[in-house]
């Protein structure tokens, strides 16, 4: 089954947001438990969440994927701007055990100057005492394309990340394929030899969702900026591809390209038409 969706919000509840999925023919959706910017959060509602899960037992939305804040840096320097981020993170977890059946994306963060190794250590050493064993929830490390001090430009930062965490269970991998081919991995010419390092180096059973995304810049340039499907550098070619290959076509795919609703709408359909039941 193709599981494909895109990022919604969810200011009108999780039921609604749901019934918006499936409106544009999504079977599963990625959403900000708060502002992209941090800040506090709304409480849940336990009514709404009751009618999400009967609508999920009846849709055929089998997975959601919660996204962290971007501005939460578990590497800083600064103590005051990890706390910050720790406290966000753990309160968005407690939140997401209230839902059915989630992951957690974030990205992983910034050294900012303390180097890899530093940052990799602080990353971990929050994750170790942020991820509980009781815990529902799924957290995702995204790769990333590598702009500035961010950690998570290459698999073996992650695997870094990774191999420190206790709980190794309740972790795993969002490939955002925007970020690895900006980052220097040629998933357009060259994505059999990707997916075999990454198996080599983190492992597949790590690799839990992909957000499909165009890039508006070329291999290696790290830059960072999303396209719509097809209109970007990885091209179309590349996009059916990855949805099609055999170690990645019974992922969950979550779009995060430059869209409204009715865009995500028609790359749905593109992507969906393209897809090799």
């Amino acid at each position: 089954m193709f599981t494909i969706g895109a990022h919604l919000s969810i200011n009108k509840g999780f039921e609604n947001i749901g019934l918006e999925a499936l409106s544009i023919d999504a079977n599963t959706f990625q959403f900000f438990p708060r502002s992209p910017r941090g800040g506090s959060a709304k409480a849940l509602d336990p009514d709404d969440i009751s009618k999400f899960e009967e609508l999920m037992d009846n849709s055929g939305i089998d997975v959601i994927l919660a996204h962290a804040p971007y501005i939460i840096n578990l590497a800083s320097k600064s103590e005051k701007t990890r706390n910050n981020a720790y406290e966000i993170f753990e309160d968005d977890l407690k939140r997401l055990d209230q839902l059915p059946n989630n992951m957690y994306n974030f990205h992983p963060g910034s050294h900012v100057g303390q180097g890899v190794e530093k940052g990799i250590e602080l990353i971990s050493d929050s994750l170790n005492t942020l991820i509980r064993e009781d815990m529902k929830t799924t957290v995702l490390l995204e790769t990333m394309a590598g702009k500035g001090t961010e950690i998570g430009r290459t698999f073996e930062q992650l695997q870094g990340i990774i191999e420190k965490v206790e709980l190794d269970d309740r972790i795993g991998v969002c490939l955002d394929t925007c970020h690895v081919y900006d980052a220097g991995y040629d998933i357009k010419n060259n994505l059999d030899n990707v997916i075999d390092e990454f198996d080599s180096v983190i492992g597949l059973d790590r690799l839990k969702a992909i957000h499909l995304n165009d890039s508006k810049y070329g291999l290696d340039s790290h830059k960072d900026r999303h396209e719509k499907i097809g209109l970007g550098e990885l091209g179309l070619d590349a996009i059916v591809e990855i949805i099609n290959h055999e170690k990645l076509r019974n992922l969950p795919f979550f779009l995060e390209t430059p869209n409204d609703v009715s865009g995500y709408q028609e790359e749905i359909k593109l992507l969906r038409g393209l897809y090799k039941e």
